[in-house]
């Protein structure tokens, strides 16, 4: 009874139910969800599209798109002012035609930068640094083209505001203190190209303040879709719950009651299936109303000795081992632990006479469970075969418990010699 209601708890009896009601979930939020089809390879049947509401991850970048599309539209905005700028002081010019050539040059590299921060996956160091590197470039022919005598009376460079692209770009994909570190060098490059003076130094002090303003902007979106995202992935739990929760009530938890009501004046092992009934439709009602079961207090506030859950495990067929002092987890984690143990005590149960060993390592950072018995043993290929099948008590119970704590699970086993399961989770379950 047991196993039957772990696995209706899990993806079995989800593609079993009716179809879902998801309509809800597309209609508020429709960029973030999807359903997920049945996996098994069976014929169709009513349960065809039945699955489970999923958040899609955002699109990469989602938030900082209208930063990066802003920046190519300021980059050919500040080129025109500077094409103005050479146009109205050409005649000052040592080189006016290296003039038209650099500018020619600083259009091309506008376009190049327009189409390659476009794809999020572009927004990388290459780039970018060779996105400074152009900027740098254009500092350096500076004094040549314009002259050192023009530059002293005043002219400006020949990249001007154009040379806070790179600035913005840096600020944009790391934050202030990358944009920061930007400003500083195209800064101290403006500042060699013009000579000290109080115009190259306002020059240096504005490049600073957008590198940053901008970083810290670019930074506070990106939080903001991070919240976003676990927002609408809450969201959709909350509701998958209540969907779950619904559909398990008209079925399963009205058979384990009507089990229990029936069996409870048997004895023998109907009584004892009874029992089991009851119990596991008390614990699949806290699960679907998202309580949580009793656990031993720990010493700190939020944490459950983890010795205590599993030594309520022994038994006259399962022998316990743990450490004489307590290994507090954190409550959820060592619920899960506990959880998963208890689901490989039922996988020996029903394959290797339920005599079995658990043993409780505290290893500073991490706590190691181990489920030892000597049955029959694991046939290679088995535990596949079994997932290919449908049956994923090993898989969905104990592997994908300790998987979603941080933590390891590594099945060591050969026919006739029996089995062991050892789970590794972090401290902190990850």
């Amino acid at each position: 009874m047991g196993t039957t209601v772990r696995a209706v708890g899990g993806s079995a009896f989800v593609m079993a139910l009716s179809r879902p009601r998801v309509s809800e979930f597309f209609a508020t939020f429709p960029p973030y969800v999807r359903v997920l089809r049945r996996a098994t390879g069976g014929p169709p049947g009513d349960g065809e599209n039945c699955g489970i509401v999923s958040p899609m991850p955002t699109p990469p970048g989602g938030f900082e798109d209208p930063l990066w599309r802003s920046l190519a539209v300021f980059r050919f905005a500040s080129l025109a002012y500077v094409c103005v700028l050479v146009v109205r002081d050409a005649d000052r010019f040592a080189h006016p035609l290296a003039a038209g050539a650099v500018l020619l040059a600083m259009l091309a590299w506008s376009v190049a930068t327009a189409v390659g921060y476009a794809r999020p996956a572009n927004r990388g160091w290459p780039l970018l640094l060779a996105d400074l590197a152009v900027a740098l470039a254009v500092l350096a022919v500076t004094p040549w083209v314009v002259g050192r005598a023009a530059l002293a009376t005043g002219t400006p460079t020949l990249a001007v505001v154009w040379e806070g692209g790179p600035v913005l770009a840096w600020a944009i994909s790391g934050g202030r203190r990358r944009g920061a570190a930007a400003a500083l060098l195209l800064g101290v490059a403006d500042l060699a190209a013009r000579g000290f003076g109080t115009s190259s130094i306002t020059g240096l002090i504005l490049l600073l303040l957008a590198g940053v303003i901008v970083g810290h902007v670019a930074r506070l979106a990106v939080t903001a879709e991070e919240r976003l995202q676990r927002a609408v992935e809450l969201e959709a739990a909350t509701r998958e719950r209540e969907r779950l929760a619904r559909g398990i009530h008209d079925s399963v938890l009205q058979v384990l009651a009507l089990v229990q009501r029936r069996g409870a004046h048997l004895d023998g092992e109907a009584g004892e299936l009874a029992r089991l009934a009851g119990e596991q439709e008390a614990a699949l009602r806290a699960l679907i109303a998202g309580a949580a079961p009793a656990s031993a207090p720990g010493p700190q506030a939020g944490t459950a000795d983890l010795c205590a859950l599993i030594g309520g495990y022994a038994s006259a067929t399962v022998s316990v081992s743990v450490p004489a002092t307590p290994v507090p987890l954190p409550a959820p984690v060592a619920r899960e632990v506990a959880a998963a143990t208890a689901a490989a005590l039922d996988n020996v149960e029903r394959h290797a006479d339920g005599r079995a060993w658990v043993l409780v390592e505290d290893e500073g950072a991490m706590v190691t469970v181990s489920v030892r018995d000597a049955g029959p043993g694991i046939e290679e290929g088995r535990l596949v075969e079994a997932a290919r099948q449908g049956r994923l008590g090993l898989a969905q119970s104990v592997r994908g418990r300790i998987t979603d704590l941080g933590g390891t699970v590594r099945i060591v086993s050969a026919p006739g010699e029996g089995t062991e399961i050892e789970m590794v989770v972090p401290r902190k379950g990850g």
